[in-house]
């Protein structure tokens, strides 16, 4: 619900921006409006502005529809022999990807649900962290 506001409140300004750009810049082709220090720096905001959020826009946009759904398996269950667990590595690259490559923050955060949750898998403390992180994003 918070995101939907928050287009529709920027969907909104960047109307309205839009709107008073191109009245300013219709004014100042006309001649109706004269070119000073003013009016230039004016007509710049509104072009930054507007930028800026058609931008922000279009990018939450798009980070939306790529975004994937996150692992629907529950984390306190245990693994069978035969099940898939994904290798630690795999899963250390993961996190310190998502942490923009920041390797000793990731362990810190494993050994952190490593004493918070004791005697679980090694990969479900990588899985639990990874799950934290990208909950907290959101």
């Amino acid at each position: 619900m918070g995101q939907r506001v928050i287009v529709v409140i920027s969907t909104t300004i960047l109307f309205l921006t839009g709107l008073l750009l191109g009245y300013v810049l219709s004014q100042l082709v006309l001649g109706r409006l004269a070119l000073n220090l003013v009016t230039f720096l004016g007509t710049f905001s509104l072009i930054v502005i507007f930028a800026t959020l058609y931008y922000v826009l279009f990018w939450e946009f798009r980070r939306q529809q790529t975004a994937q759904p996150a692992i629907s398996r529950p984390l306190n269950r245990e693994y069978s022999a035969d099940e898939f667990a994904p290798p630690i590595a795999q899963l250390r690259n993961q996190l310190v990807n998502l942490l923009g490559g920041d390797s000793e923050g990731a362990e810190r955060l494993v050994a952190q649900a490593r004493k918070t949750y004791p005697k679980m898998p090694e990969h479900w403390y990588w899985e639990r962290v990874i799950a934290d992180v990208e909950r907290d994003r959101r």
